[in-house]
């Protein structure tokens, strides 16, 4: 047992064993806000409210109502869902330690900062303490009707307001609130990126790392939010245009209508796209907006003075046949049956038709060998997906934070071994001819124990030296804003500028480099400066 005493009231967590030896102090299911439930669904998270007595944090708080594809078919959590969790190796270390507060990945619809696959014995080994948290998904949570009742980004507001209670609170259990490093994958990548740039985060953080997602990916931040509600209305059952009637509508939805969306809600989404994600929001009197403007000039002109880590990993375009609605074959199909399959997104919505097919026509003369699609094209149309959805808009970030002289650090993600679990749970090995792959998400369980992965590490396994390695990297950042401050690691990780290109691929070894995937990357570049400008650094 072991207390603390928060802004709050008093928490009791407990000390637990690490499976490497040595104990740490958890804190569990700690309400970081009031429960976003009643009049308050859709709304800013409200500040929590004090306790008596001694609160136990010793179990999970709720995850948000999602459906996990991880996890199995049936819905499962609450809609009373901010809860944190805190992690310590001392609450009374001799120097406060650096904080890493880990925002979960799962597009935003599924997901949550439970030990399910985000255990914390990896990090804080390292002496760091590490904060994960849930926050609203979905409709719940990215649903806006550009009001001031539904003006969107509950979900990010959560985000900050998470990172708020972190700041105020993190001395309590040994940490350093002046050295905050927030990090995330995926959804929880883009989610970092936009931290980068919300008015409502300056100061909050001191660094930041952007692990395959970013605010420039087109799935983060989709067009028409109005739209997409109206529609989703309509498929409830509601026909009314009408501002209060909509809220009233959605406000008074059960749960199990609000996950799980299957119908594309905007008819210009691509099969693959998220259907709900951050928003442009409207001023309603003194309201704090997470984001307004344009994600790329906010880029270039409002990003907080922040250090970065950002990049990728191998075989990120894999993503577009991890459902079970999309196949190889039918992507192959799709791509000789429909020469927008070649147009990228921020491309086909910003452009004219006569401009999106002659970007087409490079990218299909780039990645396509023939005429017709074929099986020999398969490998090359990932990669193509991949920059669509991933590499474009992650690289495109990297560039602008060294043009603005944020100290920068890039990587490529490569490590192929037992331990890249959604290439294994998926079979995704299989999909490109039984070889080794390094999908999205597979350097998750590098970082964190998982339990998607149910075998005990062995401490003398090369495995467990790379898990070192990684590990040693992400907290060298958020100790020293150096990845290798010393020469204990054999490599030097020289910062991502302009000028000279330089990142590190992170495989089952160590190695610097320059200009990874130049070719692909000097195409988009190309294709990008020709057709849509003001989406280049």
């Amino acid at each position: 047992m072991v207390q603390v005493t928060v802004r709050e009231g008093v928490l009791e967590g407990e000390i637990l064993e690490s499976e490497l030896g040595g104990s740490y102090c958890s804190f569990k299911g700690i309400p970081y806000a009031e429960p976003p439930v009643g009049d308050l669904r859709f709304k800013a998270p409200q500040p929590k409210k004090p306790w008596e007595g001694v609160l136990s944090a010793k179990q999970f708080g709720n995850p948000c109502y999602q459906v996990n594809f991880t996890v199995g078919p049936e819905p499962f959590g609450s809609e009373d869902c901010l809860y944190l969790n805190v992690y310590t190796p001392n609450i009374k270390p001799a120097k406060p330690l650096p904080v890493m507060f880990w925002i979960h990945g799962g597009g935003f619809v599924w997901g949550s900062g439970s030990d399910d696959l985000y255990g914390p014995e990896y990090l804080i080994r390292h002496d760091v303490i590490l904060v994960t948290f849930n926050y609203r998904l979905e409709v719940l949570g990215y649903l806006s009707l550009d009001t001031e009742d539904i003006p969107g980004n509950a979900g990010m507001k959560d985000q900050v307001a998470a990172l708020r209670w972190v700041k105020k609170n993190i001395s309590s259990f040994g940490g350093d609130p002046e050295n905050i490093t927030i990090f995330g994958e995926s959804a929880g990548a883009a989610s970092v990126s936009f931290h980068l740039i919300s008015p409502m985060t300056k100061g909050l953080f001191k660094r930041a790392i952007i692990q395959s997602g970013a605010a420039t990916n087109w799935w983060s931040h989709p067009v028409e939010p109005r739209e997409r509600a109206l529609i989703l209305a309509r498929q409830l059952g509601c026909q009314s245009d009408g501002d209060k009637a909509l809220y009233e509508f959605f406000n008074n939805q059960p749960l199990k209508k609000l996950i799980n969306i299957k119908a594309p809600v905007s008819k210009i989404d691509k099969e693959y796209e998220l259907s709900f994600g951050v928003v442009d929001e409207k001023q309603f009197g003194n309201n704090e907006r997470f984001f307004y403007g344009d994600v790329v000039d906010a880029l270039k002109n409002k990003m907080h003075d922040v250090e970065v880590v950002i990049g990728y990993t191998d075989d990120e375009g894999l993503m577009v046949v991890v459902s079970p609605e999309n196949s190889v074959e039918k992507l192959l199909a799709n791509a000789n049956k429909y020469l927008d399959t070649f147009v990228p997104k921020p491309i086909s919505i910003r452009c004219s038709l006569k401009d999106q097919f002659e970007v087409a026509r490079k990218l299909k003369k780039f990645y396509v060998k023939n005429p017709i699609v074929t099986e020999e094209d398969r490998d090359a149309m990932f990669k193509c997906m991949g920059f669509d959805m991933f590499l474009q808009g992650i690289v495109l970030q990297a560039k602008i934070c060294a043009k603005n002289k944020k100290k920068t650090y890039l990587y490529k993600f490569t490590c192929k071994t037992e331990r890249n679990f959604l290439a294994h749970m998926l079979g995704l090995g299989k999909v490109v001819g039984d070889k080794p792959v390094t999908c999205h998400a597979d350097d998750l369980p590098y970082l964190f124990p998982c339990k998607a992965i149910p075998s005990k590490l062995d401490k003398d396994s090369p495995v467990h030296e790379i898990i070192k390695r990684v590990t040693t990297l992400w907290t060298n950042f958020a100790k020293y804003g150096n990845p290798t401050p010393d020469d204990c690691l054999g490599v030097k990780w020289s910062p991502y500028t302009i000028e000279k290109q330089n990142y590190l691929d992170i495989g089952n070894q160590l190695v610097e480099g320059v200009n990874p995937d130049k070719e692909d990357i000097d195409l988009w570049e190309d294709v990008f400066k020709q057709y849509l400008p003001e989406w280049t650094p």
